[in-house]
């Protein structure tokens, strides 16, 4: 596998955002901390909220910190170091001429859409791609799910409609998916431990169909329902009918875990366990996924681009064949920079 980003491009891809919250303001930023700078050029960004607000969200991030470089409002534009964005502020997808905007890619951030017919408005629109960062409805509802690291070879650059899963999806399949390889998983039951969300208010209020999410976010701790187990199974069919999830809220701003608790077919160590995902991690997942044994509490992994970061201090084996695991990313951070992989290889032939 070959994570790292190709040091010259043909040109640098024209790169559209569809909703400009956590998700797609972290994308942008990505690109310029990043050297994906000069793989990609933002050609447009589409979002109902106000340009002044845009470009103060954009300079200021209570998560994570000052945006580092110059920040401005144009004329209908957000100016980037200099650079201008146009920027729409349109709520259908009709309403934006993506076709004369001549976008390699979109990427749907506004998690509004998810069945084919919706997405397809988007195509017919005049996007050539379109890249989702969330799960679709159904497999059937896009023509690919990736989590990269795992399954991105699939991709042809014929496709239309990709999905770039979850945030936990990315955190957890490349660690199930070693594992299963090399010691069977029977059973698997995943606990997600995942930072507020902005579908739940700050005080209790009517704000969600679900009851518990009408709770105040930063004064409970929220299980709150997940599609996590289907999404896994979407990745890992292999593990149809093995995996089981429940997702719980605290309250921290961002960083998540995932506790693992697993059921394998063959004796193993806590040590073994470790020396798996350790040699990974500093062999073909470097990037991807990390290993660390130091004590460590989330606030350590704020702004880390890994996929996932297991703790290995956190490692356990009881009865030689029950693990138990703790896992660590960035529910933000982390996410954004596997979809920037995700495009980058999706159009290395465009």
């Amino acid at each position: 596998m070959n994570h790292a980003v190709p040091d010259r491009f043909p040109a640098p891809l024209r790169i559209a955002i569809n909703g400009y919250g956590r998700v797609g303001r972290c994308l942008l930023r990505a690109i310029y901390e990043s050297d994906y700078r000069n793989a990609f050029r933002i050609s447009a960004i589409n979002e109902p909220a106000d340009l002044s607000s845009m470009a103060y969200l954009t300079r200021f991030d209570s998560t994570h910190g000052r945006f580092p470089g110059k920040v401005e409002v144009g004329e209908r534009t957000l100016l980037i170091e200099g650079e201008p964005i146009p920027v729409f502020h349109e709520t259908t997808p009709e309403r934006v001429d993506w076709r004369g905007l001549e976008v390699d890619l979109l990427v749907e951030c506004s998690g509004r859409y998810g069945d084919r017919a919706s997405l397809t408005r988007f195509l017919d629109a005049g996007c050539t791609r379109l890249l989702l960062s969330h799960p679709g409805d159904s497999a059937a509802d896009v023509d690919a799910t990736v989590v990269f690291g795992t399954n991105h070879g699939i991709l042809s650059g014929k496709e239309r409609l990709v999905s770039n899963a979850s945030c936990t999806t990315n955190a957890t399949v490349p660690v199930l998916s070693l594992l299963h390889q090399a010691f069977n998983i029977e059973q698997v039951q995943l606990t997600t431990l995942h930072s507020v969300m902005n579908d739940q208010p700050l005080i209790d209020g009517y704000h969600h169909s679900d009851l518990r999410r009408t709770r105040s976010a930063m004064q409970s701790i929220v299980p709150v329902s997940t599609g996590l187990a289907r999404g896994v199974e979407r990745l890992l069919p292999e593990l149809r009918g093995r995996v089981h999830a429940k997702a719980i809220r605290v309250p921290t701003h961002n960083v998540s875990a995932i506790d693992m608790v697993l059921s394998l077919g063959r004796d193993v160590s806590a040590a073994s366990v470790n020396e798996l995902l350790k040699s990974a991690a500093a062999g073909p997942y470097a990037g991807l996924i990390a290993w660390s044994d130091d004590p460590h509490a989330s606030i350590d992994f704020n702004h880390d681009p890994h996929s996932a970061i297991i703790d290995g201090a956190q490692t356990h084996v009881s009865g030689h064949r029950l693990v138990n695991l703790m896992v660590w990313f960035d529910n933000e951070w982390g996410f954004v920079n596997r979809l920037l992989d995700v495009t980058r290889h999706w159009l290395r032939d465009a």
